[in-house]
């Protein structure tokens, strides 16, 4: 089939030419939507009187038996395609089903709002399933926090052994990232559901085509208002892909953590033999490589938006031909990410938590917070109780003792409002209960967190 646009040209595309132009290879997922949409123009247009209601039906019928065609076997359907681009294979199959009536598919349509149209409807569809694989991984989180309350571990910043937290506490430290992603979807989805279709090429439509009728037909909530901005606007995408790229550093914030504690230093987690791999010359390894490739994925999908966005930079108003560079990392976004989050979902399902290490790990230090908030409940300003215990703690290392081992009589020579009752505060439990306001690490706080998000999902 000639192209859509070759009656003007008298020479075919230089075969380079036509393979950096061709969009089939990657646009092909497009075709649902693009059928879809077509449908929906169909009736438009036979009630804008364009055609009949004869022809109406045959062009119907010719897009659901093409529709068939290639849900029955894509493979197959696209397999000798040498068609420019997804349109341009439906229009052919169709016409050769339906014979010249498929030419007047397309009156009043431009492949301009055409493509806006598909990758809206390709994208509506791929953002539920997204948004069903982060709750299930969020209630994965609660699940998980749930039955483990009671374990407590070090809470760090630096990389530093701070205080005592609940392992529940750290892990719903990253569903809450992770449902404000859903929130953000949600909020993303309204400027999603927008309908360019019967934008034109640019202007608009000449013929009496109801576009709020035609939107709220594809499920759209409107018609895009300006037809030049509707076969332009790839804000829709570059938005997706910076959710994208945010759910990604959130993965990969918490696959660190994983990889870190995994380690034999740490010895705090084992992931399962189902998401690990081993060394190819040592025998002995057992890798994080799920989480270490959740990791990496960040940076792919930081790309994925910046590449986009050097390409909408500098672009003149209306339609240009570069916008073709929106669609696979689109594409590529929601494959990394329909395959992360299940990864992400078996890796937390199925680790294994070490309590006891985690446990050993609850040194002295990590209570010296404690015991400046002791002799705060005792009229000492906090800025003074922070420097008489920042001295407990050097005269601890001089000593070559825990800080709780520091005798009385030592810590009554850098204050005497030390008493014997201060040893009360070397109790990790009961320092993570103290914590019990909004957000706190104490267990009726983690549980009033578990039980806000499970509301939310």
């Amino acid at each position: 089939m000639s192209p859509l646009w070759g009656g003007r040209f008298t020479a075919a595309n230089d075969p380079r030419m036509a393979q950096l132009n061709a969009s089939l290879p990657f646009d092909r997922r497009l075709w649902n939507a693009d059928i879809t949409g077509s449908i929906a123009w169909a009736r438009a247009i036979c009630r804008a009187g364009l055609l009949t209601e004869e022809e109406r039906d045959a062009l119907i019928a010719g897009l659901e038996a093409v529709r068939a065609e290639i849900a029955a076997d894509p493979t197959a359907a696209f397999a000798d395609a040498a068609d420019e681009d997804i349109h341009s294979f439906v229009e052919r199959r169709l016409t050769e089903r339906i014979g010249p009536l498929a030419g007047k598919l397309h009156t009043g349509r431009s492949r301009n709002d055409q493509v806006a149209t598909d990758v809206r409807l390709w994208l509506r569809e791929q953002v539920a399933s997204l948004d069903a694989a982060l709750a299930s991984l969020i209630r994965a989180a609660c699940d998980r926090a749930e039955a483990e309350l009671d374990v407590l571990m070090p809470g760090y910043t630096h990389v530093q052994p701070a205080q005592p937290i609940r392992w529940s506490h750290w892990l719903l430290s990253h569903a809450w990232p992770w449902q404000r992603d859903r929130e953000r979807l949600a909020d993303f989805t309204r400027r999603l559901n927008v309908s360019p279709l019967g934008a034109g090429a640019l202007a608009g439509c000449p013929f009496a085509v109801d576009r709020a009728q035609l939107a709220a037909e594809l499920g759209f909530a409107a018609a895009s208002p300006n037809s030049l901005d509707a076969v332009s606007d790839r804000d829709f995408i570059a938005e997706f892909l910076f959710w994208a790229a945010l759910l990604g550093v959130h993965l990969s914030r918490w696959a660190e953590d994983l990889v870190l504690w995994s380690s034999r230093e740490f010895g705090f987690i084992t992931l399962a033999d189902a998401y690990s791999t081993g060394s190819s010359l040592m025998p002995q390894k057992k890798n994080p490589d799920a989480a270490e490739l959740l990791r990496s994925k960040a940076g792919r999908l930081i790309g994925g938006l910046t590449g986009l966005l050097v390409v909408l930079k500098g672009l003149p108003t209306s339609y240009d031909k570069d916008l073709q560079e929106d669609k696979e990392p689109l594409f590529d976004a929601v494959d990394t990410l329909a395959l992360a989050l299940p990864v992400a979902q078996g890796m937390l399902e199925t680790l294994t938590i070490h309590a006891e290490r985690m446990a050993a790990a609850l040194g002295d230090e990590l209570l010296a917070t404690d015991l400046a908030d002791w002799l705060v409940r005792r009229g000492v300003p906090f800025r003074q109780s922070h420097h008489l215990v920042g001295r407990v703690v050097r005269r601890a290392e001089e000593l070559g003792c825990r800080l709780s081992a520091v005798p009385l009589a030592e810590l009554q020579a850098i204050s005497p409002i030390f008493t014997a009752e201060c040893a009360a505060v070397w109790n990790a439990e009961q320092s993570a209960e103290q914590r019990a306001t909004i957000g706190g690490t104490a267990r009726a706080a983690v549980v009033a967190q578990i039980a806000a998000l499970r509301s939310m999902l």
